[in-house]
């Protein structure tokens, strides 16, 4: 087992995974991922699916410079938005996996909510393009690294009804 970043408040009742090396954008699959963070895992492999369809978008609010903007944008609170296919589809797999996770340790699959999910830059796999002039640049993708936990939300215990203390003067 490989040590994540995060630990689970209670690890019985949450399940991971992780991918490592993956050939994805770390800028597109960062946003994506802090899309769905802290949501439901049904609505956020809903959504998902929406932004394969170009139906919702995914909003970019760090590495927007240079971002078309969209009016999908509109329901986070921005107009930077995209449809990072690629990146989607790699989270899809990860929340896919986590939920087998999940199923296997007997976990309630309706209820599980996203709790941490993080993307992390691998190294730079580098190749080469070659220019005019007999020149060569530099040609690198940025891989990631992407880990997450989903947990049972845990339930809500009321307060106990305290009495209001009672002065008694002598």
């Amino acid at each position: 087992m490989t040590r994540y970043s995060a630990v689970p408040a209670n690890p019985d009742r949450s399940a991971s995974a992780r991918g490592s090396y993956l050939r994805v954008s770390f800028k597109n699959t960062r946003e994506t991922a802090q899309a769905v963070n802290g949501w439901n895992l049904k609505k956020a492999q809903q959504y998902l699916d929406q932004v394969l369809d170009h139906k919702r978008a995914i909003p970019f609010r760090r590495f927007n410079s240079s971002i078309g903007r969209t009016g999908q944008g509109k329901e986070f609170g921005t107009d930077k938005a995209r449809w990072p296919a690629k990146s989607v589809k790699f989270i899809q797999d990860l929340l896919k996996n986590a939920e087998s996770n999940a199923e296997s340790k007997g976990l309630d699959i309706d209820s599980l909510i996203i709790s941490h999910i993080q993307v992390n830059q691998a190294p730079k796999l580098r190749r080469r393009t070659f220019r005019a002039h007999g020149r060569i640049n530099a040609y690198n993708s940025s891989p990631c690294h992407i880990e997450l936990i989903l947990s049972e939300p845990d339930e809500a215990i009321e307060k106990a009804k305290e009495e209001p203390a009672q002065l008694t003067i002598d």
